[in-house]
């Protein structure tokens, strides 16, 4: 008798993989199509969802058969070219009602590098309306998700756990305040205009800084991003020249290599001596080389070290994040106790129990 179906989750996170690492495991829209792709006739994955952000990379799903994981872990290496092991090194599994309760924890901001957050939960939403988009999501995610984001704002709203909370665009703005003393002169030049940007952009705008400049390897959307925040807009092949005219430089990009380079900030040092130049790098994989951090005058910050600065402010919503993970532990036992025997007792050859749907 074949093993019953089981809601999994697969993936690796800033837990257990460096800045490095998570930058050969990022998926770009298309190789999140071509893994669907491969995986289709993959006998007993019945249902998958993808979840790809800067500080991880996991998918969730239904396994109907033995070796659908390891199936599914072979054909992600083989798509990034990322030796197994490297992998193995760092990837977590759960399945049932652990797997819901990660997920539910993601989903609620407790597993973030900035415990409380608010942008996982938006991606989190996003994964799910692309599997259900591209036809990956059945009966099961479709219940779990549902349910994940009804309990997470449960646990938002019954919680303090985002209480005082600090995000990657406040954290920035502190270290620019630290380095420059005040913001109202200092000249902003923003890398990518998607929403973790923008949102900096904003930070900095709040808090004094009046001169602001967007470059995006898309003009369109620099021009708009710049009229929405009365910013100018600066042509993406003008950026390695006019790095040396700005006091900060936000990398927030898609571009899948540096967009920075060591020689480029080098320059642009030497055509602003005894000047610092700040760079907060918020992209995966990073928009400034690391070796740009070695340079005279420079100082260079990337997501994991805005996020050891931000560990600082946990400890005063510890109380609140330990009351969390107790209702994330309650709510993923209540959901997987009504979900867990209906899929062991779905058909084995079943896309899932369309009776799941029903459960409230």
């Amino acid at each position: 008798m074949s093993d019953p179906a089981t809601f999994f989750m697969l993936g690796a996170s800033h837990h257990s993989a460096p800045l490095a690492l998570r930058e050969r495991f990022a998926l770009t829209p298309e190789k999140i199509a071509a893994l669907r792709a491969r995986l289709g006739p993959a006998a007993g994955l019945r249902e998958l969802a993808v979840l790809n952000t800067c500080n991880r990379v996991e998918f969730y799903g239904v396994a109907g058969a033995p070796g659908v994981l390891a199936r599914l872990e072979g054909a992600f290496c083989a798509l990034q070219g990322v030796a197994a092991e490297d992998f193995a090194a760092a990837r977590r599994h759960a399945a049932g009602g652990d797997a819901i309760a990660h997920l539910l924890a993601v989903a609620a901001g407790l597993d973030s590098q900035m415990v409380g957050e608010n942008e996982i939960f938006g991606q989190v939403k996003d994964a799910y309306a692309e599997a259900s988009a591209g036809g990956t999501a059945g009966p099961v995610l479709h219940r779990v998700f549902q349910k994940v984001f009804q309990h997470a704002k449960h646990v938002r709203t019954h919680t303090g756990v985002a209480e005082g909370q600090v995000s990657v665009a406040n954290v920035a703005v502190e270290l620019a305040l630290n380095i420059f003393g005040k913001l109202d002169g200092v000249r902003v030049l923003l890398l990518g205009a998607g929403e973790i940007g923008e949102k900096t952009a904003k930070a900095f705008q709040s808090r004094g800084a009046a001169t602001l400049t967007v470059a995006s390897r898309t003009a369109e959307r620099a021009t708009a991003l710049a009229a929405g925040l009365g910013a100018a807009a600066l042509p993406w092949e003008l950026v390695p020249a006019r790095l040396a005219a700005h006091d900060i430089v936000v990398g927030s990009t898609a571009a899948p290599a540096a967009v920075v380079t060591t020689a480029h900030a080098a320059a642009a040092i030497r055509a602003r001596p005894a000047q610092p130049l700040f760079f907060i790098d918020l992209a995966l994989p990073r928009d400034i080389e690391p070796a740009v951090a070695g340079l005279e005058n420079v100082f260079l910050y990337n997501l994991d070290d805005l996020a050891k600065i931000a560990e600082a402010n946990r400890a005063a919503r510890e109380a609140e994040v330990a009351r969390a993970r107790t209702i994330v532990a309650e709510k993923a036992a209540q959901l997987w106790g009504q979900i867990g025997p209906r899929l062991a007792a779905a058909p084995q050859g079943a896309a899932g129990d369309s009776s799941i749907e029903s459960l409230t």
